[in-house]
């Protein structure tokens, strides 16, 4: 399953780009995120950059662990937790607009094991829709915090 959508920010891309890989305090940008606990921090660069986030998701708590698995400064970062069965990839992306940017969120998930893949192939239509709403969310709250800021 892939989920992807894009919002346009009235900044430039380096001010989103400090804004969203500013994973410490993102709780403070995105209203869904209730705690950040760094687990680990490269002394060089943002790739491996690890973390568990607590945020409320369908109206409940769940906590995963994530990590940047690949980045390219001003441009992109992706992430990846593994959980439940599955394998998450999260890409946050820049694209300049003028003197705005457009930043678009990608979400993928792949069942690694048999009960996940029964699970994602009955309830991919329903839940597809809903990780795009919360993915809009985000979104939504980004843009209004970095233009804020």
């Amino acid at each position: 399953m892939e989920v992807s959508t894009s919002i346009e920010i009235l900044k430039p891309k380096e001010n989103v780009w400090k804004a969203i890989t500013d994973i410490e305090d993102s709780a403070k940008m995105i209203s869904s995120i209730i705690a950040i606990d760094v687990l680990e921090k490269p002394q060089v660069g943002f790739l491996g950059f690890k973390w568990q986030e607590t945020r409320k998701m369908f109206g409940k708590e769940a906590t995963e662990i994530m990590w940047v698995t690949d980045s390219l400064e001003n441009e992109y970062y992706s992430t990846r937790a593994e959980s439940h069965g599955s394998v998450y990839i999260s890409r946050l992306s820049l694209v300049d607009s003028g003197a705005n940017t457009i930043l678009t969120m990608s979400f993928s998930g792949e069942a690694s094991s048999l009960i996940a893949k029964i699970i994602s192939t009955l309830m991919s239509f329903i839940i597809k829709g809903s990780i795009e709403k919360e993915l809009q969310k985000d979104l939504v709250d980004i843009k209004q915090y970095v233009e804020k800021n």
